[in-house]
């Protein structure tokens, strides 16, 4: 079988080696350039202390003002704006509505703009919006301010996970997204604690603009966001090859080690037929569908937790604080199924085992009465439903090569997941508080649906994979040049889904 896109396919079936054989004290090389093993991991881990900790901050920050509102809500946002009836259901659906129209065109301007300034450009805008958030006097202007917030946040999350996916194998990728989405986890544990704290600073402001309770949240998390967009571009590479912080020697060996993950050029520009081609992987749409089923648990706890636990009979501030625990359980957990998940080179296995989690979270909410039980079935449904993002969007990206396709890719599959954020925003009511059945079970059959989609990824790569060691796929390369063999990216024959 031809060997022109540089993928040796060996081992396992269904598993695709990025390693070239050759010299036993070579990891890898490319036509006349050569590094070790221990080169490549200590480029790697150089990676890992800069790229890394720059993406959870700027997700973190993103989450953290996006969820904001939920703890706002409870510290007086409610009965200051009138949001009566289902006006804060109007308030978070409009964020998610137009945040899933902006992710694809983001993500094809990323491409063409570069990350360095076009991510910190987002950052300081959903910051600023944030800050102005805090002076808004009605439900009409919290509803434009969250619009305004989904045109600067849309584009975040597909663009960090690109932006990931330009510095790492295939193997190495979900650890590392796990550890940014898990920022997610850890905005609503810091969204707790700092909404206790920012709500008690005294009144401040003029005497026309007075600043208290849940103003201060909005404005300060807003004005630590925009401080932080404005310093991140003289952090953030452009690419492999113009990384700061590495040698000359070394960024080199940081471009050509993803030279071998498809053969095609990092740099490639978005075409139409890489639009169109992510659009006919159907792995991208299982993956879009699961991501769509865990939005609606991720983004409705995250919105309505507040809500949630004050409903049990809580005050605002306990509410509050005890939105922290589970957070911080569910970022550790994230964090080490996307581990376990990059050193076992398997996606879905993961995703349907936690999902368990959160369906026996979702029955204990929806039938259990005792306040305790009901917030043990919280810490079930974040330990469960948290791991899945980072998961899903992993499992979309490994399986969707080259880098063109894989940006619209990822793009894509965010938005169709976002679309279950818009969902989560009407699951919970007020008319049913404290409750809310209508809301835990349309997250319970989601969380059932999860597991199904999961398993019914792993026979669908498997089979796949199957038909390509049995050359059903080898017509694909017929009357092809070796640039557009190169080109076809997860559609080459050699080519093996992750499972």
């Amino acid at each position: 079988m031809t060997s022109n896109t540089g993928i040796v396919a060996s081992g396992e079936k269904g598993t695709i080696y990025e390693e070239q054989v050759g010299d036993s004290n070579l990891s890898e090389s490319t036509d006349d350039f050569t590094w070790t093993v221990e080169e490549e991991t200590a480029v790697r881990r150089k990676l890992d202390k800069v790229i890394v900790p720059l993406t959870t901050l700027l997700y973190l920050l993103c989450f953290l003002d996006r969820v904001n509102v939920g703890n706002a809500r409870i510290q007086g946002m409610e009965k200051d704006l009138n949001l009566y009836g289902v006006r804060f259901n109007w308030v978070t659906s409009i964020f998610y509505i137009v945040y899933m129209f902006v992710e694809v065109p983001s993500n094809i301007l990323l491409k063409i703009i570069g990350p360095k300034y076009y991510l910190p450009l987002l950052v300081c805008g959903f910051g600023f919006v944030s800050m102005c958030s805090a002076f808004v006097h009605s439900f009409e202007g919290l509803l434009a301010a969250r619009a305004f917030l989904g045109i600067f946040e849309g584009g975040v999350m597909p663009g960090l996970a690109f932006f990931i996916t330009c510095f790492y194998k295939r193997q190495e990728l979900l650890f590392r997204v796990g550890i940014y989405v898990s920022a997610a986890s850890l905005a609503g544990a810091f969204g707790g604690l700092l909404a206790t704290g920012l709500a008690r600073i005294p009144p401040w402001g003029a005497a026309g603009m007075i600043i208290k309770t849940w103003r201060n949240i909005f404005f300060f998390e807003g004005l630590f966001t925009v401080i932080v967009g404005l310093v991140a571009p003289y952090f953030m590479p452009k690419s492999p090859a113009e990384c700061w912080f590495l040698t000359e020697r070394e960024r080199r060996i940081a471009m050509e080690r993803l030279v071998l993950k498809g053969g095609a050029d990092e740099n490639e520009n978005v075409e139409l037929h890489h639009v169109t081609r992510s659009f006919f992987n159907i792995n991208n749409y299982i993956c879009a569908v699961g991501f769509f089923l865990i939005n609606i648990t991720v983004q409705g706890i995250s919105l309505f937790m507040p809500t949630i636990l004050a409903d049990l009979g809580w005050t605002a501030t306990k509410a509050q604080l005890y939105t922290v625990p589970p957070y911080v359980c569910a970022c550790a957990v994230a964090i080490g199924v996307a581990f376990v998940s990059d050193k076992t080179n398997r996606r879905g296995i993961y995703l349907a085992a936690f999902t368990l989690l959160a369906i026996a979270g979702f029955s204990i909410m929806r039938w259990a009465t005792n306040p305790d039980v009901r917030y043990a079935g919280v810490f079930l449904i974040t330990l469960g439903a948290f791991p899945g993002g980072p998961g899903f969007l992993s499992w979309g990206m490994n399986n969707a090569a080259g880098p063109a396709v894989r940006a619209v890719s990822s793009a894509y599959i965010v938005t169709l997941g976002t679309a279950g954020g818009v969902l989560a925003t009407w699951t919970y009511v007020s008319t049913e508080k404290p409750k809310y059945p209508t809301g835990h079970t349309i997250n319970l059959a989601g969380q059932l649906g999860v597991l199904v989609l999961s398993l019914a990824g792993i026979a669908y790569c498997k089979w796949e994979n199957r038909q390509r060691e049995r050359g059903k796929r080898d017509h694909r390369l017929n009357g092809l040049s070796a640039s557009q063999m190169r080109d076809l990216g997860y559609r080459h024959p050699d080519f093996r889904y992750i499972t």
